[in-house]
């Protein structure tokens, strides 16, 4: 008889059999229930996990996408929902009863802006494309909501700026005026660049600067273009400002100003030039530096031979021809760089104008405020990224240019009562773009 026979003839074996035998059939269905719950569950978390790792590789992608797309247009501060959309003579038109604080975004022509009868691609249409709308908002408003506190504790936009100390009707502005002038300046530059000696300008400027602490370096400037007699009475001046007050607040001194371009002889100006030098020497003040300041065009190697640095004005908005601001800026580093190479020698190359006007006409370019931003913006990093000093021209407009062109009056960053004529905030953005979509793409 087999042991399963005997067992199963016994009752009580029997039903030992088949408590066992239940017990084992409900463990079977209980480890069937869990596995069939806990091994999807498992396989989804998989699927949401390559899924997660996916989109962080597409958000990288699209970071540098975007990255790739601000350097190329000099990180041009506009958001990429306007860069797609906005007309920019259309929004000027109509916001042109707004003052000019209101417009405060600085729009590159070679994004989308229309001149001459053609209209060059849009480089944001397709960014903006990649993002959603909520954030295409949230970009929009990104530079608004930076409380002006933050914007005034950062350092100064500008290297230089050209400063004039003359009055709207002509006359000279006196100490107290030049002081409040300079302290504004002194928010948005570190260097101011004069043009002579008249008006007591620089004994003004050097009592404003020190008497303010201003964090500010003074580049003089002697006046030659009316003859050996100005230009003693300038260098006169200029010897006894230096010695009235802290000359070292002094970073140099410009003999002249594209003189060179006006008629004047090379020798003449180099004559000058070596004049100016030695009797600084004579009065101990050899530790400021005498060079001229003459079109990049006409700078020859006897000007640089006689000069401590190569001091240069490039004014692209005169050009003849006019593709867009960002080939504006280019030239006018690509020039600089040619006077490196074939000039200068290994001597410091600086800008010494390069500006952009508001309003009238100098040729094919367009004299709008909103170029006036962007070529000061995208020439403002440009000119950053090519490690060279600038002065940009100019402070406040000229109104007391009486009987000049529009042009000339209006190139100023303030206008004539110096009040802002735009964010200088803007001006910062050379990064800003690029952070601003590091932190949000990941959002996506």
């Amino acid at each position: 008889m087999s042991i399963f026979t005997r067992l199963w003839q016994s009752p009580a074996r029997r039903e030992f059999v088949l408590n066992v035998a239940f017990v084992g059939l409900f463990a079977l269905i209980l480890v069937g229930v869990v596995l069939g719950t806990v091994l999807p569950s498992r396989h989804k978390e998989l699927e949401i996990q390559d899924a997660v790792a996916e989109s962080s590789d597409s958000s990288s992608s699209l970071v540098e996408h975007f990255e790739d797309v601000f350097v190329a247009e000099v990180f041009s501060g506009t958001s990429p929902a306007e860069l797609g959309s906005m007309d920019v003579q259309s929004e000027l038109s109509s916001s042109s009863s707004l003052p000019p604080a209101h417009v405060t975004t600085p729009v590159s022509s070679s994004i989308h802006l229309q001149t001459a009868g053609a209209t060059t691609p849009a480089v944001g249409s397709h960014a903006s494309s990649l993002l959603p709308a909520s954030l295409e908002s949230v970009y929009a408003s990104s530079e608004s909501e930076i409380p002006p506190s933050e914007s005034s504790s950062q350092e100064p936009a500008f290297w230089g700026l050209t400063y004039s100390p003359y009055n709207d009707d002509g006359s000279c502005a006196d100490i107290n005026t030049v002081s409040a002038q300079l302290r504004k300046v002194a928010t948005v530059a570190c260097n101011i660049r004069l043009y002579s000696t008249d008006c007591s300008q620089l004994r003004n400027a050097l009592q404003a600067v020190g008497s303010s602490n201003l964090s500010m370096g003074i580049h003089a400037g002697i006046w030659i273009s009316d003859g050996a007699s100005r230009m003693q009475s300038d260098l006169d001046e200029f010897v006894a400002a230096a010695k009235l007050y802290d000359s070292s607040l002094i970073k140099g001194v410009s003999v002249g100003n594209e003189d060179i371009s006006k008629g004047m002889s090379e020798a003449t100006l180099v004559g000058y030039i070596n004049q100016v030098r030695a009797r600084l020497q004579t009065e101990g003040l050899e530790h400021i530096p005498v060079y001229t300041t003459e079109q990049d065009a006409h700078f020859t190697r006897a000007l640089a031979a006689a000069s401590d640095l190569i001091q240069i004005n490039v004014h692209t908005v005169f050009d003849p021809v006019f593709t867009n601001i960002a080939a504006s800026v280019r030239s006018v580093i690509q020039q600089a760089n040619a006077v490196k190479s074939n000039i200068a020698g290994n001597k410091l190359v600086r800008i010494g104008e390069t500006g952009w006007s508001s309003a009238g006409n100098t040729g094919p370019s367009p004299l709008t405020l909103a170029n006036e931003i962007a070529y000061a913006q995208k020439f403002k990093c440009a000119a950053d990224a090519a490690n060279y000093e600038y002065f940009y021209f100019e402070a406040k407009d000229a109104v007391w240019k009486h009987g000049q062109a529009v042009a000339e009056q209006n190139f100023g960053i303030f206008d004539s009562t110096y009040a802002a004529k735009f964010d200088f905030g803007v001006l910062s953005s050379c990064e800003q773009g690029k952070n601003w979509m590091k932190s949000v793409l990941p959002l996506i």
